[in-house]
């Protein structure tokens, strides 16, 4: 009708994106990948991709994330959710043609709390200690250092993103489980007949690397964990690249390697 989706806009979860993907492929003419990978949500999406069309996918690289979403993840997105509900401006979702811009100071919020959970304590130790933002006095109403490194980020993404598409992309995150109606995780990964490489940031709090520990023991080939060592917390795999990158380099250094072959039965469901 030419107006919005807003509060309309569908549910939508990991396996959709992949299945968009793979109508896109599909239109390209693309028959199989030499490689899917991905981190967090795009690890996520890897990971589905395995699962779905384990005879279109070559490698498989799945970093900082797990199999399914934990209950302290769906926790944190529920806080970030309510944050950006409970802002005056939200209006239900219906918020395009007002004049405020929308819900700015709710999604601010819910930067802030993700922020927080995309990094270290220690880093954040590290870089801000107990220090007071330059010019400011915390004891006269100014700011610590790590206050003013928290405004900076909810300023940057409420002038950059749309507050209903932070709850729709958390939201997916928060159904994201391979072993929904497939008999559980281990049973839906045993469909993966890519060569996989699981690799995780020791300092992730997020998603922390007993996930990908957990992953790796159940995916075919029983893959070493790669581990990225880092202070930088979840966003290390945003900040490591040349760790990454090695990463990336030894899962992809042997192209032709064949798909191993999988017992007809196994497709999609």
């Amino acid at each position: 009708d030419g107006l919005p989706w807003g509060s309309r806009f569908p549910l939508v979860t990991v396996r959709d994106q992949v299945t968009v993907e793979a109508a896109l492929a599909d239109a390209l003419g693309i028959e199989r990948w030499a490689a899917v990978l991905g981190a967090s949500m795009g690890g996520m999406r890897a990971l589905e991709w395995g699962v779905m069309f384990p005879e279109r996918v070559r490698r498989m690289v799945v970093l900082a994330c797990g199999a399914a979403a934990t209950a302290e993840q769906i926790a944190l997105s529920s806080i970030q959710a309510h944050a950006i509900r409970l802002d005056p401006a939200w209006r239900g979702g219906d918020y395009y043609e007002a004049s405020d811009g929308g819900p700015s100071r709710g999604l601010g919020l819910a930067r802030r709390l993700g922020q927080i959970s995309y990094r270290s304590e220690l880093e954040l130790h590290a870089r801000f200690r107990q220090d007071a933002q330059s010019g400011e006095d915390p004891l006269a109403d100014g700011r610590y250092a790590v206050e003013s490194y928290l405004d900076h980020h909810a300023a940057k993404l409420a002038g950059r993103f749309d507050a209903n598409s932070y709850l729709v992309l958390s939201r997916a995150m928060d159904h994201h489980d391979v072993g929904r109606n497939r008999g559980g995780v281990a049973a839906a990964l045993k469909r993966v007949r890519s060569l996989p490489t699981v690799a995780g940031v020791d300092s992730d709090r997020l998603y922390p690397p007993r996930l990908q520990q957990e992953l790796a023991a159940l995916l075919p080939g029983d893959p070493e964990l790669q581990v990225i060592r880092s202070l930088h917390g979840h966003d290390a795999f945003l900040i490591e690249w040349e760790q990454v990158g090695r990463v990336l380099s030894a899962s992809l250094d042997d192209t032709t390697a064949p798909l191993r072959t999988f017992p007809v039965g196994t497709g999609v469901s």
